[in-house]
């Protein structure tokens, strides 16, 4: 009886080990992931973004810590080693072009990818009979003149052109610049050099070069100009009592937070536009990105095609920011806790949280960038195996709820494709628009349409691809040329031909009109969740355990007592 016993209690054991094994599945023996504080510097331009992100982490128990002290700084942080990681809106470059200061991680690896794109908008102040006026728009030498300071006065003829004849009174412009070093200054500057060189030479003691660093008043002791440290202190300035006339230049997401007012700026085709997630999107499918993966600057981005993209729908100053990361198996500062917080947190970031950042001032990174992205954030796995990170999402990012995406279709952007065109009072020689007009910031709605503006104010701006339909404000319907000469958009349908950031095919879809689904879908609470065999899995081991094995113990018993 003792021998029969054990032969049974031996069969129930392996059967239930069995049992076990497959319920835990591949990684499911493992423990939940292990983390530790992550401290992380740099860009001002990305940190609501990334503070978000970091807000949305700590409920999975990651503490990530970030301090927007501003690009230049986050990248001398992370070369001293004093951060995990850092942000960034411009590469390492040896030495600061303009002044010389040091710009190098100093020996320790790293890898860039981009974490999100908006543009580098202009907030300004100008009050007139005590009511702020909210609908300027100017050109981009009109810009490029108030910040080397040969515009001095909301009333010059240059102003009062852009806006269509509209003169305001004579009111001081103090220009706001930073303070510190910041990749807000490095953007301007880059767009400086391409778009107004002599201007910027000029201003810059003959260096045609950009910087992070901008020369206060061009170099002279006094002048209209005022610094500030940070995008906060900047946007401060400018919504204080005695700042009327004040204007800066500041990512999209401060004021848009503060609902405070940025100019339209002239695009190439004619037409003023702002910044939101939509204009963004159009503009930076003519970025030229890094595709060499052997290069240290792989994935990061040439903008003069952006600066002077030919369609109607395109914000100029647009561009994307980076994340800089460890990659050495060797890295001081590094642990397999460490590792393991920014995989998950990066991997949360540039897949689940681009679907939160284009309603508060940025723009969601395209399929092909978030996938690039991810072979970047691999290097941290292969540097310790420690690392749990399933790579297979590289080529499967279905589980990302981004706004770009189209289901079937990973050369589209999405937010490109839908992108409301600019309505004609947006155009020179017609306008300003009211000041609702075009700022489309929300995502697509459930039916992957472009939600009008919540006050109805003019807020269908110009036409949607394939609608045909009127523009906003007074100006009148779409389809047509008005007195400033420039054709409005056309109605069946957006411009063809836009290129994908790496050039992996067209963003529009024969026909114009139609529009695909969004991907709706989630990532998985579990950030090193297997592939859909888990499930199945699963599945059999619960049949195990449910049926097999008191099967298997009731016929062993059966067939012991007919024996008897």
């Amino acid at each position: 009886m003792t021998g029969f016993r054990t032969r049974v209690f031996r069969v129930v054991a392996i059967l239930l080990a069995m049992n076990f094994a497959v319920l835990a599945g591949p990684g499911g023996a493992s423990a939940a992931p292990t983390y530790a504080l992550v401290q992380g510097s740099g860009s001002s331009w990305a940190a609501n973004a990334v503070n978000q992100w970091v807000a949305t982490v700590a409920a999975s128990d990651m503490r990530v810590v970030y301090t927007a002290n501003g690009a230049a700084q986050g990248r001398k942080d992370y070369a001293n080693k004093s951060t995990d990681f850092g942000v960034t809106d411009s590469p390492y470059r040896g030495k600061d072009p303009t002044t010389g200061a040091t710009d190098s991680p100093l020996g320790r690896s790293f890898a860039y990818l981009p974490i999100v794109s908006g543009g580098t908008s202009f907030p300004y102040h100008v009050e007139v009979g005590g009511k702020m006026v909210r609908n300027l728009r100017l050109s981009g030498e009109t810009i490029a003149k108030i910040f080397t300071n040969k515009v001095t006065n909301w009333n010059d003829p240059a102003i009062t052109a852009d806006n269509n004849g509209n003169a305001l009174p004579s009111i001081p412009i103090i220009p706001i610049v930073r303070a510190d070093g910041a990749g807000i200054t490095n953007q301007f500057t880059t767009w400086m050099v391409s778009q107004y060189p002599s201007l910027w030479q000029e201003c810059n003691g003959g260096k045609l070069a950009p910087s992070d660093y901008f020369p206060l008043n061009c170099g002279d002791t006094r002048g209209p100009q005022k610094a500030q440290s940070g995008s906060d202190g900047v946007m401060n300035y400018v919504k204080s009592d005695g700042a009327n006339g004040a204007i800066a230049m500041e990512e999209y997401s401060y004021p848009l937070s503060a609902n405070f007012p940025v100019l339209k700026v002239l695009n190439k085709a004619g037409y003023y536009t702002l910044p939101t997630q939509y204009n963004v999107a159009v503009a930076l499918t003519k970025a030229q990105i890094n595709e060499d993966p052997n290069d240290p600057n792989y994935l990061t981005q040439k903008l003069d095609n952006v600066y002077v993209n030919p369609d109607k729908r395109t914000y100029p100053l647009s561009s994307y920011v980076y994340a800089i990361i460890p990659t050495a198996a060797d890295d001081s500062r590094m642990t397999t806790a460490k590792r393991q917080t920014i995989v998950d947190f990066l991997k949360y970031s540039i897949c689940e949280g681009q679907s939160a950042v284009g309603p508060i001032g940025y723009s969601p990174l395209p399929i092909n960038l978030v996938q690039a992205g991810f072979t970047q954030v691999n290097k941290l796995k292969l540097a310790d195996d420690g690392v749990a990170f399933d790579a297979s999402i590289i080529k499967d990012v279905k589980n990302c709820h981004n706004p770009t995406f189209v289901a079937g279709k990973p050369s589209e952007n999405y937010l490109a494709k839908i992108a409301p065109f600019p309505a004609a009072c947006d155009r020179p020689g017609q306008g300003p628009c009211g000041e609702t007009v075009g700022s489309f910031n929300d995502n697509p709605d459930d039916d992957g349409k472009v939600p009008a503006n919540p006050d109805g104010k003019g807020g269908k701006g110009g036409d949607k691809p394939g609608s045909g339909g009127t523009g906003g404000d007074t100006s009148g319907t779409g389809g047509t040329t008005g007195g400033g000469g420039v054709p409005d958009a056309p109605s069946n349908g957006p411009d063809p031909g836009l290129a994908d950031d790496l050039g992996l095919g067209g963003t529009t879809t024969e026909g114009g009109g139609d529009t695909a689904a969004v991907v709706a879908t989630t990532l998985s609470s579990d950030g090193s969740a297997g592939p859909p065999g888990v499930l199945t899995a699963l599945v059999v081991g619960l049949f195990i355990g449910t049926l097999v094995v008191p099967t298997v113990v009731s016929q062993t018993v059966s067939r012991r007592r007919g024996r008897r």
